[in-house]
């Protein structure tokens, strides 16, 4: 049988339930999907608008009030924004604090004379009464404490009463002991300021006297220092100019020396190499003796010339004669 659930409220506001008796419908032996959807098929009861979710223990109140109206609704929504806009442009007109330096920040701080705690402002409205206007307050009655205790009275004889004379008497030379005594004290305590003053500013002497002592004695030393260093500089000096003295005298005795056998050789060998030469010997050696080998050349090369030609001319006629001396025969 299959069960078809409803539904309903009742008037307290909780959900009842009740359904009636359908038959199921037969299907197939090995439960085959149908091939449509019918209205007698079972579906997801998680997509049933009918069936009610979450905590069923708590009761649903049903509103009583009816709907606002959306005209309404639209014009508070109108008057929301508008107010809005008005606290946005109030906020821009009004004169802002300039920007933080760089590395810094605005901190907010109570300047008020009591502490009090910032919350946020809560828009209000100023509504005007008519009211009556103030009475004068009477002035306030002196305050006057209640009568409380007994009144007694004391017979006080003649010389009972404290006697100022006689008995600031030993207040007052209490009073002026300690102020002597406490003077002497100062008087003796500057005394002796005075004394370790002194003997201050004369051991300051002596020891500005020592210093100054101190300071002539080391400017003596610098100087003899200084004159020492200068005389032994002076002394390596002295001894370095006489033994580049020294040196050169000996380069030069021993360069006289050596140039003393050496300018005739060089001399001797200058010549032998033609650079010291007789111009007349110069001149008959570069250009006679060449002009006189070329005539030369030349002669020999003519002479040479004819006689080839000479020997040409006597073989041509050696060989005619022996041509008509073979004729002939």
């Amino acid at each position: 049988m299959a069960v078809v659930s409803q539904s309903q409220r009742d008037p307290n506001g909780n959900y009842i339930f009740s359904s009636r008796p359908r038959p199921v419908e037969t299907r197939s032996k090995f439960r085959e999907p149908p091939s449509d959807q019918t209205p007698g098929t079972y579906g997801n009861i998680m997509y049933d608008r009918r069936v009610v979710r979450g905590n069923t223990y708590a009761q649903q109140i049903i509103p009583t009030m009816p709907l606002p109206d959306p005209v309404e609704v639209q014009r508070q929504h109108d008057n929301r924004r508008r107010a809005i806009a008005r606290k946005r442009a109030r906020e821009q007109l009004r004169t802002r604090t300039a920007e933080a330096l760089q590395g810094r920040k605005h901190i907010d701080v109570q300047t008020e004379h009591y502490l009090e705690e910032l919350s946020d402002v809560i828009v209000a409205t100023d509504i005007e009464c008519q009211t009556d206007a103030f009475l004068d307050r009477p002035a306030t009655p002196l305050f006057i404490p209640a009568k409380s205790g007994k009144d007694v009275e004391t017979q006080i004889e003649e010389g009972e009463l404290f006697d100022f004379n006689r008995e600031v008497q030993p207040v007052l030379e209490v009073l002026v002991g300690k102020t002597i005594e406490q003077c002497l004290l100062e008087v003796m305590e500057e005394e002796e300021l005075a004394c370790l003053r002194a003997q201050q500013r004369a051991f300051e002497e002596l020891r500005n006297n020592e210093l100054a002592e101190v300071l002539r004695l080391q400017e003596q030393e610098r100087r003899h220092r200084e004159e020492k260093e200068r005389r032994i500089a002076q002394q390596k000096e002295v001894l370095k100019k006489e033994k580049e003295i020294a040196e050169k005298i000996a380069a030069r005795a021993y360069t006289k020396q050596y140039f003393s056998d050496l300018l005739p050789a060089v001399f001797t060998s200058l010549r032998s190499h033609g650079y010291f030469y007789d111009p007349v010997e110069k001149d008959i050696e570069t250009n006679f003796i060449p002009w006189l080998m070329v005539e030369v050349n030349n002669s020999l090369e003519r002479r040479y010339t004819a006689r080839h030609l000479l020997d040409n001319i006597i073989h041509d006629v050696v060989q005619k004669r022996l041509e008509m001396c073979k004729e002939t025969k």
